[in-house]
Order: C-alpha cells, then structure tokens, then sequence
C-alpha cells in the first residue's frame, strides 16, 4: 500500500490498516528514537505519541514526502524537542549523524532540502576523521557505493571496508556520549 493509501485509511479510521502500520513500523521507529534519547522507555512514549498524533489527526495531515519520512521526521523532532526541553542541545549536529551512520541511512525518507542539510552536516563532522576512514565513509554514505564498490576503488578487502566503517561510527558514537554527558553536567 502507497503512502496516500495509508493516510487515506487513517482519514477513515480503519483499525486494521492503523494496527498494521504500528506493528510494522514501531520497533524500527523506538530504536530510531532511542539514537537520540539513549532511553528505551522515553523512546517507546515518543514512538506512541507519534501514533497517536497520526490516528488523530490524520485528516489534517498533508505529507510532501512519504507517510514514513514524515513519520521518521516527527519522530526525529520530538526527540529533539524533548533533548531541547532538557537544555540538550547538538550545535555540531553530531547525534543526527550518528543516527545516519549506525542506521540503514535512506534518504528517500527525508525531504529534500533535509537530505542536502544532513549530506552537508554529515560532511563537516566527517573533517575529524582520518583520511582513509573519512574517504570511506564519504564514499558509502554521501556516493551511496556499495562495499564491493569501495573495496575495488581503493584497492583494499572488504573486510577493511567494514572495519573502517565500524570504526567511524564508533568514533561518532564516542563523540555522542561525551557530548550528551558535558552538556548534562553544564546545563
């Protein structure tokens, strides 16, 4: 079923299509808010809200995109208000390109000009990576090559590939942690 056949449904409060769209999308919707949260229980209220919000008011939502880019969008901003309420704040936009990196980044999600703000964010944060590492990732994620692509490119194996790619999300990862623990403390 297509995004407007979804929202359709929803506009006539059909129960069977809601209660499909919540199973299929929950789980990968808390752990996309868990990216950043970094709280399962906070996540899975953020994820209900969201439902909630579409069951509702589904006969005044009008979606430029995708029902699950908009979907994943309200998700992201409801996160970001709740670390905003708490005086969280990501100037450096590291949480969202964390999110990019450990996830199944799929920019047909987002819309546009969503997608050239993270490509552009994502690839300032990158300038802190070695070079080796950075070219990969750049490559994977802003050229979407697959691994084979990049193993052959920069005549390495694949398994190199992969190591260097765990290893920048583990680099974000850190640089996430720290940032959400300094901020905690300061604010």
């Amino acid at each position: 079923m297509d995004s407007a056949s979804i929202l359709r449904e929803l506009q006539n409060k059909n129960h069977f299509v809601f209660k499909r769209l919540f199973e299929d999308w929950y789980a990968d919707l808390v752990n996309y808010a868990i990216k950043h949260l970094f709280h399962q229980s906070s996540s899975e209220d953020v994820v209900q809200d969201v439902f909630i919000y579409l069951w509702e008011n589904a006969d005044k939502i009008n979606i430029q995109t995708t029902l699950k880019g908009y979907t994943y969008a309200m998700v992201r901003n409801r996160c970001l208000n709740i670390l905003k309420a708490n005086k969280i704040t990501d100037t450096a936009n590291i949480m969202e390109m964390q999110v990019m990196l450990e996830t199944d980044y799929n920019p047909d999600y987002f819309h546009q000009e969503e997608q050239n703000l993270e490509l552009a964010l994502m690839l300032k944060v990158l300038e802190s990576l070695p070079t080796k590492m950075r070219t990969i990732v750049k490559l994977r994620f802003a050229n979407n090559y697959k691994y084979s692509e990049i193993a052959e490119e920069l005549g390495v194996s694949i398994n190199t590939i992969k190591t260097q790619l765990k290893r920048a999300k583990a680099k974000f990862g850190e640089l996430v942690i720290s940032i959400a623990f300094i901020l905690s403390v300061l604010y």
